[in-house]
């Protein structure tokens, strides 16, 4: 008897179970189609990887595995100062573009009008103009400013590439705050005026928290696009101050070496940990995936 109701519930499990389709054919080619993508677009990188810790005098040329490439960064003073730089001056450009894009941002989500969508227009002028002609407007505008105006700061390498780095990230990161601030009601804010705050406590105590996982995200963001600003930078730099993707372009003529890849492979590492952040913080911040891609990308 127990055996037979067993038998019963078994079949009536078994029956009530949804059997899965079969995928279709179309299914299938666009899983593939969706791998071979991926390999198109990160094979060059693997490769810099892999290549990153050959022994061989030259990149192209695999000798076997070892981390001389790495350890040669230490040994290099060249190598080291164009790291510097690069560095020093991302970290400076992202300020500069948080600074401006995150009072842009709530400006823009805040006291909507006409006037947005022909900023909108200018910011997204900013972000398709070819680098090339950001630089070639660059250069004479720096040598302006340092030699006829007699502003001598902007003779020094350093602000020159920091300036340059922070017009694309200023757009960016308005895009950033904007997307955060633009679904948010304003009603803590009111309610913070009705209860006599001043402006600048409101704006620090309740608007700036609102959009404070933005202005980290477009910060992070800002600090990687700026680490490799390639064309702006030679045109804008100055002797003594070399980036280090203008020493990428400089040591092609001599022939690539295994620690170029190396000081590669570390900035990749520092640009997954840079964008892992930013997913980390607006994760903690309650957003959900879906919030997250939008935020990261201004929509």
């Amino acid at each position: 008897m127990t055996q037979t109701v067993t038998e019963t519930i078994a079949r009536a499990e078994s029956s009530t179970r949804v059997r899965r389709a079969p995928r279709s054919w179309s299914d299938i080619a666009f899983g593939v189609w969706g791998v071979l993508v991926m390999l198109f677009l990160f094979a060059p990188i693997i490769v810099i990887v892999i290549y990153s810790f050959n022994t061989g005098r030259l990149l192209v040329s695999w000798n076997g595995f070892g981390f001389e490439g790495f350890l040669a960064i230490l040994e290099k003073p060249a190598i080291q100062n164009a790291v510097r730089v690069s560095v020093i001056t991302a970290f400076i450009s992202a300020t500069i573009a948080t600074a401006l894009g995150t009072l842009a941002g709530i400006a823009m989500a805040r006291y909507p009008g006409k006037w947005v969508w022909w900023f909108l227009g200018l910011l997204l002028l900013v972000s398709v103009t070819p680098e090339i002609v950001d630089a070639v407007a660059l250069l004479p505008f720096f040598v302006w400013l340092g030699q006829d105006v007699g502003l001598a700061m902007f003779n020094d390498g350093i602000v020159r590439l920091s300036v340059g780095s922070s017009l694309f990230a200023t757009a960016v990161v308005s895009y950033i705050v904007r997307a955060r601030l633009i679904g948010m009601d304003a009603n803590l804010e009111e309610a913070s005026s009705d209860l006599y705050a001043k402006p600048v406590t409101t704006f620090r105590r309740i608007t700036l928290a609102l959009a404070m996982p933005a202005v980290l995200a477009g910060f992070l963001l800002a600090f990687t696009l700026s680490l490799d600003n390639t064309i702006v930078a030679a045109f804008v730099q100055v002797s003594g101050t070399t980036p280090w993707p203008v020493y990428v372009l400089s040591a092609v003529r001599s022939g690539l070496r295994p620690e170029i890849a190396a000081v590669s492979t570390i900035m990749l590492l520092l640009t997954l940990v840079a964008l892992a952040l930013v997913a980390l913080v607006l994760k903690r911040a309650g957003d959900s995936a879906t919030q997250i891609a939008r935020t990261m990308t201004g929509g």
